[in-house]
């Protein structure tokens, strides 16, 4: 068979080439037909099998996330009652604004009978926290060791929450007997009142 020089081949008279010449011809012609269907169309294709592929499987953990929650729903509803029932029975331990001034008298009481003298007992300023306040006390007392720690037992002991910070114990002189300086903290609850001025005082800041 006689070899086809691409120099004799004439385009513009494409009836008059050997069978071999067109066959090739339009072989190529296919072939390049596929490969430009191939990345105009089936990569397309590919690409939105593709991110069908990975938003099946998002969906999927998404189920699984669900599926576990409500399986487990049961579970959460029991856990969240013992919260709410832990967080009433610690609210509780909140006095009301009217019961402070009672509270105030509990700890001056407790150190008394512990057989402490106070030098300082002074209530600050409130300082409002999310749902409660808290009463920073400042107290300063004399006394021994001994009787420091039946007045910081008493305090524990107390049926509402008392917490003690910055303690500092020094020698009080010649005579042998010691200083307490601390900070006693109590808690109360807001009333619907004060919230909803909370609420409001926020709101106006912004």
């Amino acid at each position: 068979m006689k070899d086809i020089e691409l120099s004799e081949i004439d385009f513009s008279n494409m009836g008059a080439w050997p069978a071999l010449a067109k066959t090739a011809f339009i072989l190529a012609i296919c072939i390049a037909i596929l490969v430009l269907g191939y990345f105009i169309d089936i990569q397309n294709q590919q690409d939105g099998l593709k991110r069908a592929e990975n938003k099946e499987q998002q969906l999927k953990d998404e189920f699984k996330k669900t599926y576990t929650k409500v399986i487990n729903l049961d579970a959460y509803k029991l856990q969240m009652k013992a919260m709410q029932a832990s967080f009433g029975s610690m609210l509780r331990q909140l006095p009301s604004k009217t019961e402070v001034e009672g509270l105030l008298v509990d700890i001056s009481q407790t150190g008394l009978a512990s057989g402490i003298e106070f030098k300082l007992f002074k209530p600050e300023q409130e300082k409002f926290v999310d749902f409660y306040a808290e009463l920073p006390i400042k107290i300063s007392m004399t006394g021994s060791y001994h009787q420091f720690g039946t007045f910081v037992s008493g305090i524990a002991a107390l049926p509402r929450i008392v917490t003690l910070h910055d303690i500092a114990i020094k020698q009080a002189g010649q005579t042998g007997a010691l200083t307490m300086d601390m900070t006693a903290k109590t808690y109360r609850y807001l009333d619907d009142k004060e919230i909803a001025q909370k609420q409001k005082k926020k709101r106006a800041k912004r």
